[in-house]
């Protein structure tokens, strides 16, 4: 069952839970931070870009989890295997980052003695800026894009958890495309808006403290139509409807289940480095992906832990949309991520 949600109006009730849950092609509820019961160290907010092309991938983070901020830039070589991260935190932030409470509106602009970060939006579209000292053997880093074309569908899910007050509000736009540059030191990469594209995770909710999740997602053009994909799971109860889903020249075709299946060794340690395939209970999403690079990290300060492992690489299988028609991926770029938080 995919409950797809149709109408506006306030994402909680009185008591602090979600109104609905299921999924919507476009943002419609309305996200209140000021009507959420639960205890505050427990909200989450972020927004997170990835731009990338064959050869590079940037991944760009302003967030706010109550008890810490971060800002976070990573550059991932896709051609050599190599990537750079750095987050620097801002500690006992408390929603004072003052994230927008929407998708569709609103921008960041924030600066301290190391960091600039703008998002905002701009008559073309959206306008990405960012800057960081000393990122890389001294050398500081920025960037600046343009995100145009917006897809006029995308997932927003509406996730309960099991427990009360707490819930997922999220929304993945895949397949902007993209133009602008990034810079390390006196290097500096263009990308093209012929062969460069960009996905949106905006998060907001309310998470229970221990939490493994699932996601993987690409955005590229085969045979000149745009085409991507969201996939994943692992959190929050998923009855009414999974985050899954094809992307066709900015339609939504809405996917079941879909199942990471991620090689481990006899102890049960993943091997992420391997070779991992995905499986589809409907039969529409069949894929072979070999990495290119795992953009991991581990945080253990026993209260707060954080085991991230981002894969870069290649999917190559079979789509299916909701008429029938197979869309074929070769060698499509794209990623898929296992991450164990306590938080």
């Amino acid at each position: 069952m995919q409950k797809e949600i149709l109408t506006g109006g306030p994402l909680l009730n009185e008591r602090g839970n979600l109104v609905e849950a299921g999924y919507s092609r476009m943002m419609l509820k309305e996200y209140d931070r000021k009507k959420i019961k639960a205890g505050k160290i427990k909200i989450k907010e972020w927004d997170y870009y990835l731009i990338y092309n064959k050869e590079y991938a940037v991944a760009l983070t302003f967030d706010d989890n109550s008890y810490m901020g971060l800002n976070s830039v990573s550059i991932i070589d896709l051609i050599n295997g190599k990537e750079k991260t750095v987050s620097p935190m801002k500690f006992f932030t408390w929603g004072k980052r003052n994230l927008p409470s929407s998708s569709l509106k609103g921008d960041i602009v924030y600066k301290d003695k190391v960091n600039e970060v703008i998002f905002k939006f701009v008559p073309e579209g959206r306008k990405l800026i960012f800057k960081l000292k000393k990122y890389h053997e001294g050398k500081d880093f920025e960037c600046n894009f343009l995100l145009i074309e917006e897809p006029k569908e995308s997932m927003v899910i509406h996730t309960p958890f099991e427990k009360e007050k707490h819930f997922y509000y999220n929304q993945k736009i895949v397949g902007f495309v993209v133009e602008g540059y990034f810079k390390v030191g006196d290097y500096q990469y263009n990308f093209s808006k012929e062969d460069t594209r960009a996905i949106l995770d905006w998060g907001r909710g309310v998470w229970t403290r221990d939490n493994v999740w699932y996601w993987g997602a690409g955005a590229g053009v085969v045979d000149g139509h745009e085409v991507g994909f969201n996939i994943g799971y692992g959190f929050g109860d998923t009855s009414a409807a999974s985050e899954n889903a094809i992307f066709y020249d900015g339609k939504l075709h809405k996917l079941e289940d879909v199942t990471f299946n991620i090689p481990q060794d006899e102890n049960g340690k993943y091997l992420y480095l391997d070779k991992w395939t995905f499986t589809s209970s409907d039969g529409r999403f069949e894929m072979d992906f070999e990495p290119i690079i795992n953009r991991a990290s581990l945080t253990d300060v026993k209260i707060i832990m954080s085991d991230q492992n981002q894969i870069f690489g290649r999917f190559t299988g079979t789509m299916v949309l909701d008429d029938g028609t197979k869309i074929e991926l070769k060698d499509f770029i794209g990623f898929a991520e296992r991450v164990h938080n306590k938080w």
